[in-house]
């Protein structure tokens, strides 16, 4: 009888714990159109906790699968931090054909792509457990100019912004975007990541370009940085200071600069490229800092209030983990002390447990799906053997 009831614990339990963990596309209709975007759920997710979302926006012209590839992945990230992790995939601009998130056309109605965001967050808050206060967005090039869009028009959902090599639109012929319609509607955490020597048009350091026949202007870094610590009530003098330069060959040294102290505590950061190109940092150009970190460890303090809590922020995170996963000899627990640990079969049987011993030695089992159980934190992991 103990035997039946721990079998469907386990199935019941675990059943709507994993379900829905997801590595791969999915699609929505927005606008009569089938839109995709690529979503990663972290196997320690659980419905119990809810969980920040992470956009990471490609640039013009690429896709989600390339830019993972090549530029952001930032699916480790996810997977040691517990926060779902979202690459929309943009669609071509009626008026010109190329890859967008920014809206070219000169006639017709304007596209505006917040509002695909705003419905892959409404599609994904239906099924997952989400911490809605914690929803953050960052991009690169085009992608970083959209993470300014998103946090000046769908600021009621936005947490905060990192921009990499990627401007803030200042006008447009497009009435409908760019600084003139920014609408902020509460302390917004920002970081921008540019280069100074960047020479694309909307990526410029001294901003772009009102003698150049664009459609669309930018901001420079001053401007923007400018705007938001005016906007965010910051300290007006910013602390600054040099990053290491633990890479003397990449050709550029990098300076962080804070303005701090804002409403609720938030903050804007540049990390200035001294050298730069139109890069992303620790995977190409400046190897002194890594952007992937940088702009988690930069946003993960802020919520849609401000700063979050330093006495919660760790709870917040859950910085539990297991590694290998998939696992062959052995898999070792990250993040736990002083927890009672079972590991599972699908069958219901317990085939190791540990207390105060986070290395389970699994030489002797079979390959296949563990269910293993954290027992006082009350929180759940899938585990594969290859």
């Amino acid at each position: 009888m103990r035997y039946i009831l721990l079998v469907g614990f386990l199935f019941s339990f675990n059943n709507n714990l994993f379900a829905q963990v997801f590595d791969g596309f999915q699609t929505i209709n927005h606008n009569q159109i089938d839109r995709r975007f690529y979503l990663y759920v972290p196997n320690n997710y659980s419905v119990n906790l809810p969980t920040p979302i992470v956009f990471n926006f490609h640039g013009g012209g690429g896709d989600p699968i390339s830019y993972m590839n090549y530029t952001s992945d930032m699916r480790g990230l996810a997977e040691a931090n517990n926060f779902i992790l979202i690459y929309p995939e943009a669609i071509a601009d009626p008026s010109t054909g190329s890859i967008s998130w920014i809206d070219k056309a000169t006639s017709g109605a304007p596209r505006d792509e917040t509002l695909f965001i705003d419905a892959i967050i409404n599609s994904i808050n239906s099924n997952y457990s989400v911490d809605l206060d914690r929803i953050y967005a960052c991009g690169y090039s085009e992608g970083g100019v959209f993470s300014y869009e998103l946090a000046c028009r769908l600021n009621n959902k936005i947490a905060g912004i990192a921009s990499v090599s990627g401007s803030m639109l200042s006008e447009s012929e497009r009435s409908n975007l760019g600084f003139s319609n920014c609408s902020p509607q509460h302390p917004t955490a920002i970081m921008l990541i540019p280069g100074t020597s960047d020479t694309n048009p909307h990526s410029l350091y001294q901003g772009c370009c009102l003698d150049w026949g664009l459609d669309s202007y930018y901001l420079s870094v001053n401007q923007i940085t400018d705007y938001w610590t005016n906007y965010n009530s910051t300290e007006t003098n910013p602390s600054v200071s040099d990053v290491s330069n633990t890479n003397t060959t990449d050709g550029s040294t990098v300076q962080r600069k804070i303005w701090s102290n804002g409403q609720g505590g938030v903050e804007v950061q540049e990390l200035k490229i001294i050298g730069g190109g139109h890069e992303w940092p620790g995977t190409s150009g400046n190897m002194d800092v890594n952007a992937n970190n940088e702009i988690w460890q930069f946003l993960s303090k802020f919520d849609i209030n401000g700063m979050i809590d330093t006495l919660n922020i760790q709870d917040l995170q859950m910085p539990i983990s297991v590694i290998p996963n998939p696992f062959n000899d052995h898999f070792i627990i990250e993040g736990v002390e002083n927890d009672l640990i079972e590991l599972y079969d699908l069958h219901g049987r317990k085939v190791q447990s540990r207390l105060n011993n986070n290395f389970f030695n699994t030489e002797s089992l079979k390959r296949g799906v563990y269910i293993l159980i954290l027992k006082e934190k009350d929180i759940s992991f899938k585990l594969v053997k290859s």
